[in-house]
């Protein structure tokens, strides 16, 4: 059924669904558009509307090749409060539903898809703006040309939705299987968030699965801060260890969106004629084994598909094993969750600190710490004061003895003994 948008939009039918909102096919003054319309719960929001309103102007002005260009900001309508984003209608799919289709995509494929919006990430970030949700669903592919050309859409969307509201705390809005460390920290969301995020869908790419996804969230996030990833093997060793620089848990250690554009083009023309990789299917080795004997990772030997590896046969590595998910058109890809306190980010009892520490040591920061620490320095002090009186009391009882001695019989020096009379 169709509904006006505004006063110039009509959306005819819908297109796909999020968790911020629904993607209408419609039709504006210029053809036809992509009209993404927020909730109803978050159009309601008035410090929403005016946040949107606010950032109208750097949402509008964003242009590159790879980025889905918004056309109109849409605030209110006849019959009910919208919100939504006029932009780019882009025929083709998104990045998931190819990934659904080919499995795993080579890797001249995968570097060109992530050069793009790498180059489409540079111009944003100059321009102060961080996506803070890429994801294979937030990347589209116009199949128009001869070689398919990736672009960016929802700018803006994660940034303007997890704001405080009414001077509260906000929440952390995002996919955990993207998500960077920092994020889950509770650490304000600089440009870095994005190419871990983007280097993230790489590895997707590559693989057919997220170096930490599986389970649940706040498994995914855990990981996240805690684990380094996996290996692929059959990989080029240049591009592994720019994948591994892009997914270090210090943001400073990342490289810039321009740098990894640069760099992945200057890696791409190598990789022409390589193969996707061949490191067997997770889910029919999964299926494989008994429900008892599941574990969170398994060994997966690489250039065998499935789990019928012949015995004896060389394994060239290991990679996680990560059940991915069923599909779902509708299925809310992102997670809101509680921002660390102070005490949190500093390592307390519910902390997030990622310093290794040894077995039944307390973590630094701890209120268990601060109270074992309070109570060593009591026991030193008190230490030092019995230690410090034993001496005292030591060299008065020896300068005691010694007047005594001299009392009792001892000799002053100087002095002789006079013989008794008649005493020979």
């Amino acid at each position: 059924m169709a509904r006006n948008i505004g006063s110039h939009y009509t959306a005819h039918r819908v297109l796909g669904r999020g968790s911020a909102g629904t993607v209408w096919l419609g039709e504006g003054p210029g053809g036809p558009v992509a009209i993404k319309v927020l909730r109803e719960d978050l159009a309601a929001d008035p410090d929403l509307a005016e946040r949107f309103a606010h950032e109208r102007h750097a949402l509008l002005g964003l242009e590159h090749p790879h980025i889905v260009g918004v056309r109109d900001l849409v605030i209110g309508g006849p019959d009910v409060r919208d919100i939504a984003l006029v932009m780019d209608l882009v025929r083709g799919p998104d990045l998931r539903r190819h990934l659904e289709r080919e499995r795993r995509l080579t890797p001249h494929e995968a570097v060109a898809i992530t050069a793009g919006v790498a180059a489409g990430l540079a111009v944003a970030h100059a321009a102060g703006i961080v996506h803070r949700d890429v994801k294979p669903e937030n990347i589209l592919l116009d199949t128009t040309s001869r070689e398919p050309r990736a672009l960016l859409t929802d700018f803006g969307v994660a940034k303007l939705i997890d704001e405080p509201r009414h001077g509260g705390r906000g929440g952390v809005v995002g996919t955990p299987d993207y998500m960077a460390p920092e994020i889950v920290e509770g650490l304000p969301p600089r440009a870095a968030v994005d190419i871990y995020a983007l280097v993230t869908v790489l590895y997707e790419l590559l693989a057919g699965f997220t170096p930490f996804g599986g389970g649940h969230p706040g498994a995914v996030l855990r990981r996240q801060v805690t684990e380094t990833a996996a290996e692929l093997p059959g990989l080029p060793r240049e591009l592994w260890e720019l994948i591994q620089q892009c997914l270090a848990k210090a943001p400073a250690s990342r490289l810039r969106a321009v740098e990894l554009a640069s760099r992945l083009r200057e890696i791409q023309p190598a990789l022409a004629g390589l193969p996707p990789l061949d490191i067997g299917d997770p889910l029919a080795a999964a299926a494989d084994e008994p429900p008892a004997e599941a574990a969170p990772t398994a060994a997966v030997r690489a250039g065998t598909p499935g789990a019928g590896t012949a015995p004896g046969a060389a394994s060239r590595t290991a990679v996680p094993l990560v059940r991915a998910s069923t599909p779902d058109s509708e299925r809310a890809t992102h997670t809101r969750m509680r921002v660390p306190d102070a005490d949190e980010l500093a390592g307390g009892a519910n902390g997030t600190a990622r310093v290794a520490r040894a077995p039944g040591q307390p973590r630094a920061g701890s209120a268990q710490h601060g109270a074992a620490a309070r109570r060593r320095r009591r026991l030193a002090i008190t230490a030092a004061g019995l230690v410090g009186a034993g001496v005292l009391g030591g060299w008065l009882f020896r300068a005691g003895g010694g007047d005594g001695g001299e009392g009792d019989g001892g000799h002053a020096p100087g002095v002789r003994e006079v013989d008794e009379p008649g005493v020979p």
